[in-house]
């Protein structure tokens, strides 16, 4: 049986499918760049006014000057500007050639259907983004690696680019196991209960960046399960089974993986919840076997799963780890690992109620994991401790 820093250690050595792709901006939001993008042509194309006012030859300043026409928004014909001349121009707008400089329209003084400047600090080239200011044709705009903001995707898309490559999210597969499972709204038969695992693995992997996600369900037979397995691996790059991974007489995962051609990576791991975790691969395709308890299934997907999703879609953690202060006593058995439901403020961190692997009442109210190593015995009020931050 592992530790939890060999399970992570192994996690993390595995090697993972090239996933790059070229996808359409709207489709890349808080995904990863793949490689650096160089700009394809100057932002903007042309010097353009950044103020409404006056475009104007910066020399001509102290005189008079006529209103020779205008130049808005979107204007597609080039206009001339002669000495001692004007143009009426608005925000966003390309200067007529031969003017420098915009004067703010608050500044001038109309006089016999002519202009006079009174801004005093008037400078050549005031008001006006130069030609090339955003980007310039050829030159590196965005770097490989970083993060695709809502600002970085609008960004690109301003400098002319409609897709770009990015390391995209695995296909993903969930499958559900076990028969005393019943589809939350429907009412329940004696021996049954609701399944959380379908809705709540769906969640924290949307909120991971995944897109495609298949829910599969199989019942508690060898051949069910094996079937299930079959057809996610011929869809999907990431498999989660949920169910099924102990060691009890309708425990069919690790079988029907093995009878899949799947080589199992590791079974079982010194911790609590989630003790019988498995995780396995087959060529490309990954396979984590997760305990059917709800807790335990969603602790293991925030404690390893995403570890591997940060690894495959190149960014950094999902889970920030960091040191608090306990504001009480939790006392454990040497021997496990555990990841302890918890609440994180200001500096300290407060171990939750109802810690069983089947209940999720804590899980709910938590935005971290007060983590306890195998070795330790717990922890007193006051002590340093291990925190995992949530991404919720």
């Amino acid at each position: 049986m592992l530790s939890v820093q060999q399970a992570k250690q192994l996690i993390g050595s595995v090697i993972l499918p090239d996933n790059t792709a070229l996808l359409p901006l709207a489709e890349a939001h808080g995904l990863v760049l793949a490689q650096d993008i160089f700009a394809n042509t100057d932002i903007p194309a042309y010097p353009q006014s950044s103020m409404d006012g006056y475009a104007i030859m910066f020399d001509d300043h102290s005189k008079a000057l006529t209103i020779a026409g205008e130049m808005k928004a979107g204007e597609s014909n080039q206009q001339k500007l002669l000495p001692e001349q004007a143009f009426r121009i608005f925000t966003g707008a390309p200067l007529p050639e031969g003017a420098d400089t915009v004067i703010m329209q608050e500044k001038i003084t109309l006089k016999d259907g002519d202009i006079i400047c009174n801004d005093e600090k008037i400078v050549r080239g005031q008001h006006v983004r130069p030609r090339g200011a955003e980007v310039q044709a050829g030159k590196k705009s965005m770097a490989a690696g970083t993060c695709l903001s809502a600002a970085a995707i609008g960004f690109l898309a301003g400098i002319g680019f409609a897709e770009i490559p990015v390391y995209a999210p695995p296909k993903l597969a969930i499958i559900i196991t076990g028969d005393e499972l019943q589809t939350p709204g429907r009412p329940l038969a004696f021996g049954q209960v609701y399944d959380a695992n379908a809705v709540q693995l769906s969640a924290a992997a949307a909120k991971a960046g995944i897109s495609s996600i298949t829910i599969l369900r199989a019942v508690d037979t060898p051949e069910s399960v094996r079937q299930a397995l079959q057809e996610a691996l011929n869809g999907a790059g990431l498999v989660l089974v949920t169910g099924g991974v102990s060691v009890g007489d309708y425990d069919h995962v690790v079988a029907a993986a093995n009878s899949c051609g799947i080589d199992t990576l590791f079974h079982k791991i010194k911790q609590k919840p989630g003790k019988p975790l498995f995780f396995g691969c087959k060529e490309d395709k990954l396979v984590f076997g997760l305990p059917g308890n709800p807790s335990s299934a969603l602790t293991c997907f925030y404690e390893y799963v995403l570890l591997l999703l940060d690894r495959w879609m190149h960014r950094q953690a999902s889970v920030t780890q960091l040191k608090a202060l306990a504001t009480h006593l939790y006392p454990k058995p040497a021997g496990l690992t555990h990841f302890i439901k918890a609440f994180y403020a200001d500096g300290k961190v407060t171990p939750l109620n109802a810690q069983e692997s089947f209940r999720l009442s804590s899980f709910a109210q938590a935005n971290c994991f007060l983590v306890l190593d195998e070795q330790t015995e717990g922890c007193k009020a006051g002590e340093e401790v291990e925190v995992h931050l949530l991404p919720i």
